[in-house]
């Protein structure tokens, strides 16, 4: 009878053990999520918004997944998309897929941008200002996910308006549009500046 309530107690302590009950593996600190491979093989990528939208139908609910991606290569070139489908990895493969089609390339010069400029997105209004070097990116997380991708590492922004942050994003490409290189104004008015 000892016999059988040693042999019941010892197979007690490692069913705690294997269910991790314990300190080991099982238990501890969690992680954060894994890393996955990225997607594009040409440029860095961050995911600026997923929204999920929920339609109402007889059988229940059906749910599909808007992902808003910001690609970039940190040496000039950047670009952004939005794509919706069913599952979250699934909008956000073809977000990317759709971003790279619209990726450009725009002036930077020692690190920040040539001169000051404005954008606007709908209510959304970003002011890009240059900044001298060991400034940083002084921004918001849509605008300098924007700026670090372009590979900008000097900056001033301020945003008014709305803070949607896809609009931001789209207000930011603006101001990117709008800016020119000392060279390129030269070539405009045809005088040396």
């Amino acid at each position: 009878m000892a016999k059988e309530n040693e042999q019941s107690g010892q197979s007690g302590q490692t069913d705690r053990r294997t269910r991790g009950g314990g300190g080991g593996e099982g238990g501890g600190k969690r992680r954060g999520p894994a890393a996955r491979e990225p997607r594009s093989k040409l440029y860095d990528e961050e995911v600026i918004r997923i929204n999920r939208v929920d339609k109402v139908v007889s059988g229940g609910r059906r749910s599909s997944f808007s992902s808003f991606v910001v690609l970039g290569n940190s040496q000039g070139k950047v670009g952004f998309a939005q794509a919706k489908a069913k599952q979250v990895p699934s909008s956000i493969d073809k977000a990317v897929r759709h971003a790279e089609k619209t990726v450009k390339a725009y002036p930077i010069v020692n690190g920040t941008i040539p001169h000051e400029v404005e954008g606007r997105f709908g209510a959304s209004r970003v002011r890009l200002i240059p900044a001298r070097d060991g400034t940083g990116v002084i921004a918001g997380k849509s605008v300098r996910a924007v700026l670090e991708k372009l590979g900008v590492h000097n900056i001033l922004t301020k945003c008014y308006g709305s803070t949607n942050p896809v609009n931001v994003v789209r207000a930011t490409i603006d101001a990117l549009e709008q800016l020119k290189t000392k060279e390129q104004y030269q070539a405009l008015r045809g005088t040396n500046l």
